[in-house]
């Protein structure tokens, strides 16, 4: 799988390096990841338990989803108390014990900030529907007499995003679900509420925040009608608002910049050119999400309608961002996260090529200009589940556009939607982590609160632990190899065939005092043999890393195995 070569002396200088640049995150969405206790729910306790297996990955980071106080009615995304631990996951101790044990393991821990909305169960909203004068204002309300909302925005979630509330006789604002009201952020108690929430738990000792849809908080006054035809309707007025970047750099002003942590914002519908105002070497953020490469595969604008995609589409959006943010900026590099189906039943091939396409697609993750980012499970090339019914989803986002669809005339029942549901469904990243081939893939000994992926007699750690060629064994040897390599962290990135629909081949080039260190990666994205001419020179004794063996014997064609990845050293 690998040949062994020593790698060059350091050559990126002191002043340019920075640790979150160099590290390798791993996220854990608790709920599914280990539950210790047996009552079908994830738990820190069972996180504690299974740390030693996360620091064998060579991982730097857990990024750990929201494990707040919580209704649960977006899986923790709707927060009903930001300094108090939600009763099924464990205790505040617990959550202390989990951070001395990450922290013993010389990794950091990286919290979920969700501070565009709270859950209509938190104090400030429940005072707030009152109409107590201390916390009237905290959220956006329009009075209203229920006949009609205030505007025609939309939820993410699907429907209206305003909610008639009975108690306060007006409209409440709700981008996502409608048991996650909006805060108004243009009040400054709001404001100071949540920069005091940050700095609590940064005295507490973690390492920094993963930011839920941050560049959602500004909304543009009058909430004027937003474009019937867009792709979310309203989102011109409520993303990237006039008071953005003044609230980010406040936050960083008056808490971040007290610590050394690191940030990353989550921002829907960002573009380059705001990410290096939002994340550049001087900005509130040190990197950013984006979504561009996760569209893909929508039909058109439309996310629940699944259509062709193609490679060259996927090399302009990255080549854009590793170009755009390469001397401004820096990227933030994942394929899933809790929100994303599995990437290997998106871009690869889950039946014929399961194996192959995960490390392939790890490979690129893994090798790109920026802090990569590998979700739970995705190491040992999980993928979509089943979804046969309606009763099985967990997802609102899923259950609430199953219902939309179905009140269209040319659907009957959940069977003729199934499909599109369940390939697009948040649920298939959040089934459990397969820990072996037991009942319940060993993640829990009780009934399970989302179904298990039946494949889990097959893709399961045990199994994959003890198999030298496992996807889960070579995202160690890939890890550490970045780990070895400047150039694959902060190398300038060149395309070398950009047209090429099916082979994806690039160089990582970093040149300092201390020398010159360049990598070519070569991937297959077909199910076809290929071979190709490159415009470069590489030798078959130079690769560092491959998911086949490597046997061409011409330095500038080479062939290629389906879903093959090599990586070889240059010059």
């Amino acid at each position: 799988m690998a040949i062994q070569h020593t790698a060059p002396d350091e050559i990126v200088s002191d002043d340019e390096r920075a640790w979150w640049k160099e590290a390798v995150v791993y996220q854990v969405y608790p709920r599914s990841f280990a539950d210790s206790d047996g009552d079908g729910v994830g738990d820190l306790r069972g996180l504690i338990d299974r740390l030693d297996y996360v620091a064998s990955l060579g991982v730097d980071i857990i990024w750990l989803n929201p494990v707040y106080d919580s209704p649960q009615e977006d899986n923790g995304y709707d927060i009903s108390d930001y300094q108090a631990i939600y009763e099924e996951f464990g205790t505040m101790a617990d959550w202390e014990d989990l951070l001395d044990e990450v922290h013993a393991r010389d990794m950091k821990l990286v919290m979920d900030l969700v501070v565009n909305h709270t859950s209509r169960d938190h104090e400030w909203f429940v005072e707030s529907r009152r109409g107590n004068p201390e916390y009237e204002d905290y959220y956006i309300w329009r009075e209203g007499d229920g006949d009609g909302p205030p505007n025609n925005w939309e939820s993410f979630f699907g429907g209206s995003a305003w909610e008639y509330d009975e108690e306060r006789e007006a409209y409440y604002l709700h981008l996502y679900d409608t048991s996650q009201p909006d805060l108004d952020w243009t009040n400054e108690d709001v404001r100071q509420e949540v920069f005091d929430t940050i700095d609590w738990w940064l005295a507490k000792g973690i390492d920094g925040f993963r930011m839920d849809v941050i560049n959602l908080l500004s909304k543009v006054e009058g909430l004027p009608d937003g474009d019937p035809d867009g792709e979310w309707v309203g989102a011109e007025h409520f993303i990237d608002g006039p008071e953005m970047t003044d609230y980010l750099e406040a936050m960083d002003e008056q808490v971040l910049s007290n610590y050394d942590v690191m940030t990353v914002g989550e921002m829907p519908q960002l573009t380059v050119d705001e990410a290096t105002e939002y994340a550049a070497e001087d900005g509130p953020l040190d990197m950013a999400f984006h979504f561009q490469h996760t569209k893909l595969d929508y039909d058109g604008d439309e996310r629940w309608a699944v259509g062709d995609w193609d490679l060259t589409e996927l090399k302009e959006i990255i080549g854009r961002w590793q170009t755009g943010l390469e001397d401004e900026g820096w990227n933030a590099l994942y394929w899933e996260n809790h929100d994303q189906p599995r990437v290997v039943s998106r871009y690869g091939d889950p039946e014929n090529y399961r194996r192959e396409s995960a490390t392939m697609l790890g490979t690129f993750v893994l090798t790109l200009r920026g802090t990569p980012y590998i979700y739970q499970g995705q190491e040992l090339g999980m993928t979509n589940a089943p979804w046969d019914s309606k009763e099985s989803l967990r997802d609102v986002d899923a259950i609430n556009h199953a219902e939309e669809l179905l009140e269209e005339p040319e659907y009957e029942d959940y069977d003729d939607v199934k499909d599109v549901v369940g390939y697009r469904s948040r649920d298939n990243a959040r089934t459990p982590m397969q820990w072996d081939d037991g009942e319940n893939a060993g993640f829990t000994d009780g009934d399970p609160w989302i179904q298990v992926n039946p494949n889990h007699d097959e893709i399961n750690v045990a199994a994959a632990d003890a198999d030298e060629e496992s996807v889960l064994n070579y995202y160690r040897e890939l890890i550490a190899l970045r780990k070895r390599r400047d150039a694959l962290v902060y190398g300038a990135y060149e395309d070398l065939l950009p047209g090429h629909e099916s082979v994806y081949a690039y160089t990582r080039t970093v040149e300092g005092e201390g020398g010159r260190d360049r990598l070519l990666v070569v991937l297959n994205f077909s199910d076809a043999d290929l071979t190709t001419d490159l415009p470069v020179e590489f030798d078959d004794a130079a690769v560092l890393l491959s998911n086949y063996d490597a046997d061409d014997d011409d330095p500038s064609t080479v062939s290629l195995a389906p879903y093959e990845a090599r990586i070889y050293q240059l010059d």
